[in-house]
Protein backbone atom coordinates (compact mmCIF):
# COMPACT_ATOMS: atom_id res chain seq x y z
CA UNK A 1 0.00 0.00 0.00
CA UNK A 2 1.45 3.62 -0.94
CA UNK A 3 1.84 6.70 1.57
CA UNK A 4 -1.25 7.99 -0.15
CA UNK A 5 -2.94 4.89 0.37
CA UNK A 6 -2.13 4.34 3.93
CA UNK A 7 -3.10 8.16 4.98
CA UNK A 8 -6.47 7.64 3.23
CA UNK A 9 -7.09 4.22 4.60
CA UNK A 10 -6.62 5.52 8.52
CA UNK A 11 -8.94 8.95 6.90
CA UNK A 12 -11.36 6.27 6.31
CA UNK A 13 -11.13 4.22 9.85
CA UNK A 14 -11.59 7.84 11.87
CA UNK A 15 -14.62 8.29 9.77
CA UNK A 16 -15.80 5.27 10.54
CA UNK A 17 -15.09 6.03 13.92
CA UNK A 18 -16.89 8.70 14.27
CA UNK A 19 -19.99 6.70 12.86
CA UNK A 20 -19.79 4.49 15.56
CA UNK A 21 -19.84 6.77 18.57
CA UNK A 22 -23.60 7.64 18.31
CA UNK A 23 -24.55 4.02 17.28
CA UNK A 24 -22.71 2.81 20.22
CA UNK A 25 -24.33 5.02 22.58
CA UNK A 26 -27.98 4.69 21.21
CA UNK A 27 -27.80 0.56 20.96
CA UNK A 28 -25.84 -0.35 24.46
CA UNK A 29 -24.86 2.55 26.83
CA UNK A 30 -28.26 4.50 27.18
CA UNK A 31 -30.63 1.76 27.47
CA UNK A 32 -27.81 -0.11 30.00
CA UNK A 33 -27.66 3.11 31.89
CA UNK A 34 -31.67 3.52 32.07
CA UNK A 35 -32.27 -0.29 32.56
CA UNK A 36 -33.33 1.06 36.40
CA UNK A 37 -35.61 3.28 35.28
CA UNK A 38 -37.46 1.90 32.65
CA UNK A 39 -38.99 -0.97 31.77
CA UNK A 40 -38.54 -3.43 28.96
CA UNK A 41 -41.28 -2.33 26.89
CA UNK A 42 -39.74 1.49 26.77
CA UNK A 43 -36.49 0.15 26.04
CA UNK A 44 -38.26 -1.56 23.05
CA UNK A 45 -39.58 2.01 22.52
CA UNK A 46 -36.20 3.70 22.46
CA UNK A 47 -34.79 0.81 20.11
CA UNK A 48 -36.94 2.75 17.56
CA UNK A 49 -33.78 5.11 17.43
CA UNK A 50 -31.79 2.15 15.98
CA UNK A 51 -34.42 2.08 12.39
CA UNK A 52 -32.47 4.93 10.12
CA UNK A 53 -29.56 2.27 9.85
CA UNK A 54 -31.83 -0.23 8.85
CA UNK A 55 -33.57 2.52 6.18
CA UNK A 56 -30.75 4.64 4.48
CA UNK A 57 -31.57 3.07 1.56
CA UNK A 58 -34.34 5.22 0.95
CA UNK A 59 -32.37 7.95 0.64
CA UNK A 60 -29.00 6.97 -0.05
CA UNK A 61 -29.97 7.95 -3.88
CA UNK A 62 -30.65 11.57 -2.63
CA UNK A 63 -27.12 11.50 -0.70
CA UNK A 64 -25.21 10.29 -4.25
CA UNK A 65 -26.80 12.45 -6.83
CA UNK A 66 -26.86 15.82 -5.01
CA UNK A 67 -24.08 17.54 -3.87
CA UNK A 68 -21.70 20.95 -4.49
CA UNK A 69 -18.89 20.21 -7.43
CA UNK A 70 -17.01 23.05 -5.69
CA UNK A 71 -16.84 21.14 -2.25
CA UNK A 72 -17.03 17.43 -3.17
CA UNK A 73 -19.54 14.77 -3.67
CA UNK A 74 -18.77 13.11 -0.46
CA UNK A 75 -17.68 16.06 1.62
CA UNK A 76 -20.88 17.84 0.42
CA UNK A 77 -22.14 15.91 2.65
CA UNK A 78 -20.06 14.48 5.60
CA UNK A 79 -18.85 18.05 6.42
CA UNK A 80 -22.54 19.03 7.27
CA UNK A 81 -23.62 15.67 8.54
CA UNK A 82 -20.47 15.90 11.21
CA UNK A 83 -20.98 19.28 11.96
CA UNK A 84 -25.12 18.92 12.84
CA UNK A 85 -23.77 15.78 14.86
CA UNK A 86 -21.00 17.77 16.73
CA UNK A 87 -23.62 20.65 17.59
CA UNK A 88 -25.76 18.14 18.52
CA UNK A 89 -23.08 16.36 20.76
CA UNK A 90 -22.83 19.42 22.64
CA UNK A 91 -26.17 20.72 22.98
CA UNK A 92 -26.78 16.74 24.62
CA UNK A 93 -23.74 16.53 26.54
CA UNK A 94 -25.43 19.93 28.22
CA UNK A 95 -28.35 18.39 29.29
CA UNK A 96 -27.96 14.30 29.38
CA UNK A 97 -26.76 14.69 32.61
CA UNK A 98 -30.09 16.16 33.98
CA UNK A 99 -32.21 13.82 32.14
CA UNK A 100 -30.73 11.15 33.23
CA UNK A 101 -30.60 12.19 36.75
CA UNK A 102 -35.07 12.17 36.57
CA UNK A 103 -36.79 10.02 38.49
CA UNK A 104 -39.03 9.48 35.78
CA UNK A 105 -37.08 9.87 32.03
CA UNK A 106 -38.24 11.11 29.26
CA UNK A 107 -38.60 7.95 26.88
CA UNK A 108 -39.56 9.68 24.02
CA UNK A 109 -37.64 12.99 24.17
CA UNK A 110 -34.53 10.41 24.18
CA UNK A 111 -35.94 8.22 21.64
CA UNK A 112 -36.40 11.53 19.14
CA UNK A 113 -32.97 12.50 20.12
CA UNK A 114 -31.32 9.27 18.93
CA UNK A 115 -33.35 8.63 16.17
CA UNK A 116 -31.83 12.15 14.57
CA UNK A 117 -28.53 11.11 15.80
CA UNK A 118 -28.41 7.57 14.16
CA UNK A 119 -30.41 9.21 10.76
CA UNK A 120 -27.35 11.72 10.50
CA UNK A 121 -24.60 8.91 11.21
CA UNK A 122 -26.41 6.76 8.55
CA UNK A 123 -26.00 9.26 6.08
CA UNK A 124 -22.67 10.18 7.15
CA UNK A 125 -22.28 6.16 6.18
CA UNK A 126 -24.05 6.31 2.88
CA UNK A 127 -21.36 9.35 1.85
CA UNK A 128 -18.14 7.67 3.43
CA UNK A 129 -19.10 4.27 1.68
CA UNK A 130 -19.22 6.18 -1.59
CA UNK A 131 -16.02 8.24 -0.74
CA UNK A 132 -14.42 4.77 -0.10
CA UNK A 133 -14.52 3.68 -3.46
CA UNK A 134 -12.74 6.96 -4.58
CA UNK A 135 -10.06 7.30 -2.05
CA UNK A 136 -7.98 4.46 -2.24
CA UNK A 137 -6.64 3.25 -5.66
CA UNK A 138 -7.88 0.33 -7.45
CA UNK A 139 -5.50 -2.05 -6.37
CA UNK A 140 -6.21 -1.35 -2.35
CA UNK A 141 -10.19 -0.44 -2.43
CA UNK A 142 -10.76 -4.06 -1.18
CA UNK A 143 -9.32 -2.10 2.67
CA UNK A 144 -12.39 -0.29 2.48
CA UNK A 145 -14.37 -2.69 4.06
CA UNK A 146 -11.42 -3.26 6.42
CA UNK A 147 -11.35 0.35 7.62
CA UNK A 148 -14.98 0.12 8.08
CA UNK A 149 -14.90 -2.93 10.33
CA UNK A 150 -12.51 -1.44 12.17
CA UNK A 151 -13.80 2.10 13.01
CA UNK A 152 -17.34 1.18 13.29
CA UNK A 153 -16.19 -1.80 15.83
CA UNK A 154 -13.97 0.84 17.10
CA UNK A 155 -16.31 3.66 18.07
CA UNK A 156 -19.00 1.15 18.78
CA UNK A 157 -17.53 -0.38 21.56
CA UNK A 158 -15.89 2.86 22.49
CA UNK A 159 -18.88 4.12 23.37
CA UNK A 160 -20.18 0.72 25.07
CA UNK A 161 -18.19 -1.17 26.25
CA UNK A 162 -15.18 0.80 27.28
CA UNK A 163 -17.84 3.73 27.88
CA UNK A 164 -19.66 1.70 30.69
CA UNK A 165 -17.15 0.39 31.90
CA UNK A 166 -15.28 3.88 33.02
CA UNK A 167 -18.81 5.49 33.89
CA UNK A 168 -18.93 3.14 36.09
CA UNK A 169 -18.63 4.25 40.12
CA UNK A 170 -17.72 0.81 41.35
CA UNK A 171 -15.30 -0.51 38.21
CA UNK A 172 -13.92 3.29 38.93
CA UNK A 173 -13.48 2.97 42.40
CA UNK A 174 -12.02 -1.04 42.71
CA UNK A 175 -9.35 -0.24 39.91
CA UNK A 176 -8.67 3.24 39.92
CA UNK A 177 -9.43 5.10 43.37
CA UNK A 178 -7.86 5.14 46.90
CA UNK A 179 -11.09 6.83 48.23
CA UNK A 180 -14.29 5.50 47.10
CA UNK A 181 -16.74 7.85 44.72
CA UNK A 182 -20.49 8.15 43.65
CA UNK A 183 -19.26 8.68 40.11
CA UNK A 184 -17.48 7.41 37.56
CA UNK A 185 -14.15 8.39 36.04
CA UNK A 186 -15.97 9.34 33.15
CA UNK A 187 -19.61 11.23 33.18
CA UNK A 188 -21.79 10.88 30.03
CA UNK A 189 -22.26 14.51 29.39
CA UNK A 190 -18.00 15.07 29.45
CA UNK A 191 -18.09 11.90 27.17
CA UNK A 192 -20.38 13.94 24.55
CA UNK A 193 -18.49 16.96 24.93
CA UNK A 194 -15.40 15.46 24.08
CA UNK A 195 -16.74 13.85 21.03
CA UNK A 196 -18.48 16.80 19.78
CA UNK A 197 -14.73 18.39 19.73
CA UNK A 198 -13.44 15.79 17.93
CA UNK A 199 -16.08 16.00 14.92
CA UNK A 200 -15.58 19.76 14.90
CA UNK A 201 -11.67 19.20 14.90
CA UNK A 202 -11.90 16.58 12.23
CA UNK A 203 -14.57 18.02 10.50
CA UNK A 204 -12.32 21.47 9.79
CA UNK A 205 -9.19 19.44 9.21
CA UNK A 206 -11.72 17.64 6.22
CA UNK A 207 -12.73 21.18 5.23
CA UNK A 208 -9.25 23.03 4.91
CA UNK A 209 -6.83 19.88 4.46
CA UNK A 210 -8.33 17.50 2.47
CA UNK A 211 -9.41 18.03 -0.75
CA UNK A 212 -11.85 15.52 -2.47
CA UNK A 213 -10.36 14.83 -6.11
CA UNK A 214 -13.13 14.39 -8.77
CA UNK A 215 -14.77 10.61 -9.66
CA UNK A 216 -15.65 9.25 -13.11
CA UNK A 217 -18.77 8.43 -11.47
CA UNK A 218 -19.40 12.61 -10.96
CA UNK A 219 -19.11 12.35 -15.42
CA UNK A 220 -21.19 9.64 -15.73
CA UNK A 221 -24.32 11.08 -13.44
CA UNK A 222 -27.93 10.14 -13.34
CA UNK A 223 -30.79 11.48 -12.17
CA UNK A 224 -32.23 10.29 -8.76
CA UNK A 225 -35.47 8.56 -10.36
CA UNK A 226 -33.77 6.56 -12.57
CA UNK A 227 -31.64 5.29 -9.03
CA UNK A 228 -34.70 4.18 -7.02
CA UNK A 229 -35.81 2.19 -10.85
CA UNK A 230 -32.78 0.32 -10.49
CA UNK A 231 -32.64 -0.37 -6.91
CA UNK A 232 -36.34 -1.37 -7.24
CA UNK A 233 -35.25 -3.89 -10.26
CA UNK A 234 -32.71 -5.22 -7.69
CA UNK A 235 -35.00 -5.92 -5.59
CA UNK A 236 -37.18 -7.91 -7.80
CA UNK A 237 -34.34 -10.45 -8.60
CA UNK A 238 -35.19 -13.85 -7.35
CA UNK A 239 -32.00 -13.94 -5.37
CA UNK A 240 -32.00 -10.70 -3.53
CA UNK A 241 -35.41 -11.89 -2.48
CA UNK A 242 -33.74 -14.81 -1.16
CA UNK A 243 -31.27 -12.69 0.81
CA UNK A 244 -33.63 -10.14 1.87
CA UNK A 245 -35.39 -12.92 3.76
CA UNK A 246 -32.25 -13.99 5.50
CA UNK A 247 -31.74 -10.65 6.59
CA UNK A 248 -34.73 -9.85 7.99
CA UNK A 249 -34.66 -13.06 10.36
CA UNK A 250 -31.46 -13.52 10.57
CA UNK A 251 -31.03 -12.19 14.07
CA UNK A 252 -34.17 -13.26 15.72
CA UNK A 253 -32.10 -16.20 17.55
CA UNK A 254 -29.74 -13.50 18.89
CA UNK A 255 -31.80 -10.60 19.69
CA UNK A 256 -32.57 -11.70 23.18
CA UNK A 257 -29.13 -12.33 24.02
CA UNK A 258 -28.00 -9.26 23.20
CA UNK A 259 -30.34 -6.97 24.67
CA UNK A 260 -31.24 -8.90 28.22
CA UNK A 261 -28.32 -11.05 29.11
CA UNK A 262 -26.43 -8.63 30.56
CA UNK A 263 -29.38 -6.69 32.44
CA UNK A 264 -30.23 -10.11 33.76
CA UNK A 265 -27.35 -10.48 35.13
CA UNK A 266 -26.98 -7.34 36.88
CA UNK A 267 -30.37 -8.18 37.78
CA UNK A 268 -29.38 -11.25 39.53
CA UNK A 269 -26.58 -9.90 41.45
CA UNK A 270 -23.80 -10.04 38.71
CA UNK A 271 -21.52 -6.93 40.15
CA UNK A 272 -21.32 -4.23 37.59
CA UNK A 273 -17.00 -3.56 37.69
CA UNK A 274 -17.11 -7.42 37.10
CA UNK A 275 -19.30 -7.08 34.10
CA UNK A 276 -17.69 -3.80 32.94
CA UNK A 277 -14.32 -5.34 33.31
CA UNK A 278 -15.54 -8.42 31.22
CA UNK A 279 -16.53 -5.80 28.79
CA UNK A 280 -13.46 -4.29 28.54
CA UNK A 281 -11.34 -7.20 27.87
CA UNK A 282 -13.32 -8.07 25.26
CA UNK A 283 -13.08 -5.02 23.42
CA UNK A 284 -9.54 -5.38 21.89
CA UNK A 285 -11.09 -9.29 20.67
CA UNK A 286 -14.13 -7.12 19.11
CA UNK A 287 -11.26 -5.04 16.75
CA UNK A 288 -9.02 -8.51 16.14
CA UNK A 289 -11.83 -10.43 15.35
CA UNK A 290 -13.90 -7.51 12.79
CA UNK A 291 -10.10 -7.59 10.80
CA UNK A 292 -9.72 -11.64 10.81
CA UNK A 293 -13.84 -11.62 9.55
CA UNK A 294 -13.44 -9.26 6.64
CA UNK A 295 -9.96 -11.32 5.44
CA UNK A 296 -11.97 -14.80 6.01
CA UNK A 297 -15.44 -13.61 4.10
CA UNK A 298 -13.45 -12.01 0.79
CA UNK A 299 -12.71 -14.92 -1.05
CA UNK A 300 -14.89 -16.93 -3.63
CA UNK A 301 -17.70 -17.58 -1.44
CA UNK A 302 -17.64 -15.15 0.93
CA UNK A 303 -20.87 -16.19 3.10
CA UNK A 304 -19.54 -19.34 4.08
CA UNK A 305 -17.71 -18.10 7.28
CA UNK A 306 -21.06 -16.24 8.12
CA UNK A 307 -22.64 -19.30 7.99
CA UNK A 308 -20.31 -21.16 10.37
CA UNK A 309 -20.51 -18.27 12.88
CA UNK A 310 -24.48 -17.97 12.40
CA UNK A 311 -24.61 -21.21 13.95
CA UNK A 312 -21.69 -20.60 16.38
CA UNK A 313 -23.67 -17.71 17.66
CA UNK A 314 -26.91 -19.72 18.41
CA UNK A 315 -25.04 -22.07 20.09
CA UNK A 316 -23.46 -19.17 22.41
CA UNK A 317 -27.12 -17.50 23.00
CA UNK A 318 -28.08 -20.85 24.61
CA UNK A 319 -24.77 -20.97 26.48
CA UNK A 320 -25.65 -17.06 27.99
CA UNK A 321 -29.45 -18.13 28.49
CA UNK A 322 -27.99 -21.00 30.58
CA UNK A 323 -25.39 -19.35 32.40
CA UNK A 324 -27.98 -16.93 33.64
CA UNK A 325 -30.41 -19.29 34.86
CA UNK A 326 -27.51 -20.94 36.98
CA UNK A 327 -26.71 -17.58 38.88
CA UNK A 328 -25.39 -18.72 42.09
CA UNK A 329 -28.62 -18.86 44.17
CA UNK A 330 -26.24 -17.16 47.21
CA UNK A 331 -25.94 -14.37 44.86
CA UNK A 332 -21.81 -15.13 45.24
CA UNK A 333 -19.90 -15.06 41.93
CA UNK A 334 -17.04 -17.53 41.63
CA UNK A 335 -14.08 -17.11 40.07
CA UNK A 336 -15.46 -20.32 37.66
CA UNK A 337 -19.02 -18.44 36.71
CA UNK A 338 -16.84 -14.92 35.81
CA UNK A 339 -14.90 -16.80 33.98
CA UNK A 340 -17.38 -18.66 31.82
CA UNK A 341 -19.26 -15.06 31.51
CA UNK A 342 -16.12 -13.45 30.55
CA UNK A 343 -15.62 -16.49 27.96
CA UNK A 344 -19.13 -16.39 26.59
CA UNK A 345 -18.81 -13.13 26.19
CA UNK A 346 -15.26 -13.10 24.07
CA UNK A 347 -16.87 -15.88 21.85
CA UNK A 348 -20.30 -14.26 21.20
CA UNK A 349 -18.01 -11.76 20.13
CA UNK A 350 -16.18 -13.43 17.42
CA UNK A 351 -19.12 -15.12 16.03
CA UNK A 352 -20.96 -12.21 15.84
Amino acid sequence: MSVKDSWNFALLVVLYLLQGVPVGLAFGSIPFLLKAKMSYSQIGIFSLAHYPYSMKFLWSPIVDALYNKKIGRRKSWIVPIQLLTGFMFLWLGTNIDTWMGQDQVEVGTLTTVFFVLIFFSATQDIAVDGWALTLLSKDNVSYASTAQTIGLNSGYFLSFTVFLAFNSPEFSNKYFRSAPQEVGLVPLGGYLKFWSMMYFAITLWLVFLKKEEPSQSEQDDIDIMSVYKIILKIIRLPHMKSLMVVLLTAKIGFIANGAVTALKLLEKGFSKEDLALAVLIDFPFQILFGYYAVRWSSGPRPLKPWLYAFCAHLVCCIVAMLIVASFPADGQVTSTYFYLVLATTVTTSFTR
